[in-house]
């Protein structure tokens, strides 16, 4: 570890401690660099892994959704589980061995895509391991940062993180078009193995101390987990809230907004508007390392509202403009939400357990997201496009309204609890 959590600096009378540079946590860029690597490989997968499993023989989108599927549903299973194993163990070695798994399952992966076999079973195993890794890392992700930097540091360090993140996702998901283009899907897939073995060898120079041998089991550290998460209301009132407007906007994303863009305007308008909620993300993540709100988890709830604009917007047929305009907003507002949160999980709940209070709000992401996506094509069929639409809107501005009857994300202050 590169420093305690102690802020840096003696302070006499008013004056305020000098904030700690992230320059000075070397373990801290050596993660940053990691992770943007990484989330950079993570864009090139969403779009190769796609093409590349209907460019086999015989292939049919109910074995796309069926691979897609095998790779989503461990991560919702599984996430619980990582939780408890990154309170255990040296979160960065955790990390390391999930990227390492994940760079062999899509070594497989791009494989098996380049010489066009049609093992739909090993595929969709493949698929499984991924997600699994992807299960066992993110909880320990949200546990590390405050093991890297003090704690006068830490929005900065979200921020940067975020920011980092959302380029390289925004990256990685335009070269993926090029790169299959040119190469073919198993070179892209291959290309993303790669950044998995390359942030795996950057998590080496990523030293933490080991953590004290737990004298409970697993099964005790899940509940355990559970009575942090549920003891804190804003905790868990946020949490939900998230989940279900998380879920209204993958829903739109995924194949409510394809649908608007169908008959008119087509893909070429539609990538326009996704683009602009990636720029608008990057945006958002550097304003969230600055702003110093007396009220941050207020903030972050009613961050929540711009995503339903859209949504709104879509089911009125508006010019397309405003809807770009609308995921730019949407795309800067959530990214504000989440170095809120994370700072405010990382300041306010006890770094032994961190990782398995960060476990639930994942699983609450995770599993009412894939439901979103599964729900939005009935439901548009069954009623209509707006009407679908509109629910989505609707939805994000009751579950924002019900977030904020809580006294504890109206009120309670930044920093650790006194």
């Amino acid at each position: 570890m590169s420093r305690s959590h102690e802020d840096s600096g003696s302070t006499t009378g008013l004056e305020a401690p000098r904030p700690t540079p992230l320059t000075a946590e070397p373990a801290f860029l050596y993660f940053l660099v990691a992770r943007t690597v990484s989330v950079f490989g993570n864009g090139l997968s969403r779009v190769a892994l796609a093409f590349g499993v209907l460019s086999l023989p015989g292939s049919t989108p109910g074995q796309l959704s069926l691979a897609l599927a095998c790779q989503a549903v461990p991560q919702v299973c599984f996430i619980l589980v990582g939780g408890v194993v990154a309170d255990r163990v040296r979160r960065s070695r955790l990390i390391l061995a999930a990227e390492y798994t994940a760079g062999v399952a899509f070594t497989l992966l791009a494989f098996l895509i380049t010489t066009e076999s049609s093992s739909l079973t090993l595929l969709c195993l493949l698929a499984a391991v991924a997600g699994t890794a992807s299960a066992l890392l993110y909880p320990a992700m949200d546990g590390l940062v405050p093991q890297l930097v003090p704690e006068n540091a830490l929005q900065r360090a979200n921020g940067v993180l975020r920011t980092g993140n959302n380029t390289a996702n925004l990256v990685g998901l335009a070269a993926a078009g090029a790169v299959v283009g040119l190469f073919g899907a198993g070179w892209a897939l291959a290309l993303n193995a790669l950044t998995f073995f390359v942030s795996g060898l950057l998590m080496h120079k990523v030293p933490v101390p080991p953590r004290p041998r737990r004298a409970t089991s697993g099964w005790q550290d899940l509940r355990e987990g559970q009575r942090e998460f549920f003891s804190r209301q804003w905790l868990w009132v946020l949490t939900a809230q998230y989940a279900l407007v998380m879920a209204a906007v993958n829903a739109t994303v995924g194949v409510l907004g394809p649908l608007s863009f169908q008959s008119s305007g087509g893909a070429q308008t539609w990538s326009a508007v996704v683009a602009a909620q990636a720029v608008g993300s990057i945006a958002g993540a550097a304003m969230g390392a600055r702003v110093r709100p007396r009220r941050p988890l207020l903030i972050a709830s009613l961050a929540a509202l711009p995503a339903a604009l859209p949504m709104a917007l879509l089911a009125a047929h508006a010019p397309s403009w405003l809807t770009i305009a609308a995921m730019f907003l949407t795309g800067m507002s959530i990214s504000v939400y989440g170095v809120l949160w994370s700072t405010a999980l990382q300041q306010k709940i006890p770094e032994e357990s961190l990782s398995r209070v960060s476990s639930y709000d994942w699983f609450g992401s995770l599993s009412l997201a894939s439901l979103g996506l599964l729900a939005a094509g009935p439901a548009a069929e069954a009623t209509s496009l707006p009407i679908a639409l509109t629910t989505c809107a609707l939805s994000v501005v009751l579950a924002t309204a019900a977030g904020l009857t809580s006294p504890q994300v109206r009120t309670l202050p930044p920093g650790r609890p006194t």
